[in-house]
């Protein structure tokens, strides 16, 4: 009778270490072919970020002399250094290394967590996980399989970015390739844990993304107080530990020691965690709903499911506002009198002095993150139909139509939302300018509504093509960031729907783009809402 009635969903099994790992080869291969579209755009879009840094940086810091004063700049440029890390060498590789590599970080950590929860909880979450653990395959098998996918990706970055800067200095591209690549396992593995510790997938990546952003704040926060990364707030980093390898600087080889014990120890606690529950249970199991529902509605069921990445993305663009604003006062003295800076500037936000151009550049940079918010929140459209949770939903009173008017409400009005946060922050830490710069941010929303129109037309065309948004959005991000600076010409940066928009503050105000971007908005929401209708879901 004891045996019957006590708790067993954490108790062992015993098992032979080649049986626990036992179908590893046939679940890594799986996982790389479900994403062998993902894997490579995050990879070639973040090694192309970085590999595009050499020929910008040389055209805008031609001369050993003005290398050497950016980075005199930063050493008492507290807010610089905040955002972008101490310059530890005046080379254009340290400079490469100084400008992007905090960003190449984060991103490949961002990646990394994606497909570790990918290929664990959320195969979980959808039974799939379930099913394939009934035939040869072992307990820990499918975790291992996650932790390769990623090593994969990470191994490719590191390999892209070593021999792309290899022209800088073979070592220094060798210490940031593996630098960027540890940080990425960091957060795969520390996703590897989280995943055992609850039941939901996107509570296990907004946790693991929390972490990440912690991060990315402690590394900021040491680095303002500090000019030469000494911080113990930068040390508690593992961004802060990329930045202390020191690329093209002296490379500090013994840190690296920290991302190998970083992620073994937490590759270690990620699989005793494995082998001590069930499938699809956790140890922080979710709490139980109320005895009677609360959730009369459609559209508060759409809310119910995505307040916390709305919360989560108000926050972070209210942060991240603020950040961008206690910056805006030392854009001049970043600037000096170097002309290339100007004109990049003055290209991306405007010709209408260094500040105001600069608050426009960063408005635009806002918008442009935006369009990835307005992505993942119609794609949830996406994630409710193919997991067949939005099946029961509509088999009551509830038409395709409705079901999906409440996600998309919180898509397009969430966009709006982060954006006047964002401005806000941006207003409040550059302190003046309040209204111009909530109407220079709501500007951009007609363009991140395009975006999103467009996830909602390849979702409602057939749910194979909506992943698809992800390389739009993708590709808009890359063309604001870099295009600029790589000198593209006009008909590449009018490509992105941000192109078309008037440079605010300080431009003059044009109101025809944003009232066609708006009227593309609703027409490519209307095509999407019509296919939707009229296809079979998927079951």
């Amino acid at each position: 009778m004891t045996a019957l009635t006590s708790d067993t969903r954490f108790a062992p099994r015993p098992a032979g270490r080649s049986r626990q790992l036992a179908g590893t080869g046939a679940l890594l291969r799986l996982a790389l072919r479900r994403d062998r579209v993902m894997i490579p755009l995050w990879v070639a879009v973040i090694a192309l970020m970085v590999l595009s840094m050499p020929g910008s940086l040389e055209s805008v810091y031609s001369t050993a002399a003005e290398r050497a004063d950016v980075a005199r700049q930063m050493l008492t440029n507290s807010s610089l250094r905040a955002t972008y890390g101490p310059v530890f060498s005046d080379s254009l590789g340290g400079l490469v290394a100084w400008r992007i590599g905090v960003f190449a970080g984060l991103f490949a950590g961002i990646m990394s967590l994606l497909i570790v929860v990918r290929h664990t909880r959320d195969e979980e979450e959808s039974g799939r996980q379930e099913m394939v653990s009934s035939a040869m395959v072992g307990r820990r098998a499918p975790l291992t399989a996650a932790l390769l996918a990623a090593f994969v990706a990470n191994a490719a970055l590191a390999l892209l970015i070593a021999g792309g800067l290899a022209g800088q200095g073979a070592s220094g591209a060798l210490a940031l390739g593996l630098g960027t690549a540890g940080v990425g396992m960091v957060f795969a593995t520390m996703a590897a844990i989280v995943a055992q510790l609850t039941e939901s997938a996107r509570l296990a990546k907004g946790l693991t993304g929390g972490v990440l952003g912690a991060a990315f704040v402690l590394r900021a926060a040491g680095d303002s107080a500090s000019d030469d990364g000494s911080s113990m707030l930068t040390w508690l980093s593992p961004i802060g530990w990329l930045e202390n390898l020191r690329a093209f600087a002296g490379e500090r080889w013994w840190v690296l020691a920290l991302f190998v014990a970083a992620v073994a120890i937490q590759g270690l606690a990620a699989y005793e965690l494995a082998g001590r529950r069930d499938v699809g249970m956790s140890f922080l199991p979710t709490r139980p709903g109320p005895a009677v529902g609360r959730l009369g509605t459609a559209d508060a069921l759409a809310w119910r499911l995505q307040r916390g990445s709305v919360l989560g993305w108000s926050l972070g663009f209210l942060a991240s506002g603020a950040a961008f604003g206690s910056i805006t006062k030392g854009a001049t003295d970043l600037v000096g009198d170097n002309d290339r800076t100007r004109e990049i500037i003055e290209r991306m936000g405007g010709q209408s002095g260094i500040t105001d151009a600069f608050l426009a550049t960063m408005v635009g940079m806002l918008g442009m993150v935006a369009a990835l918010y307005i992505v993942q929140s119609v794609l949830r459209l996406h994630g409710e139909e193919t997991s067949q949770r939005a099946e029961p939903v509509l088999a009551n009173a509830v038409g395709r139509l409705r079901w999906a008017a409440g996600h998309l409400g919180i898509a397009f009005g969430g966009a709006a939302l982060i954006m006047l946060l964002g401005g806000l922050g941006l207003a409040v830490g550059y302190g003046q300018d309040l209204g111009p710069i909530l109407g220079a941010s709501l500007v951009q929303v007609p363009a991140i509504w395009a975006i999103g129109g467009l996830a909602v037309l390849l979702h409602g065309a057939s749910p194979h093509l909506a992943l698809g948004a992800w390389g739009v959005a993708g590709a808009v991000l890359l063309i604001g960031w870099i295009g600029p600076a790589l000198d593209l010409p006009e008909t590449v940066l009018d490509l992105s729907p941000f192109g078309h928009l008037p440079k605010l503050p300080g431009g003059e105000m044009a109101w025809t783009p944003v009232l066609v971007l708006t009227a593309i908005a609703a027409a490519l929401v209307a095509g999407g809402l019509a296919a939707l209708r009229r296809r079979d879901m998927t079951t």
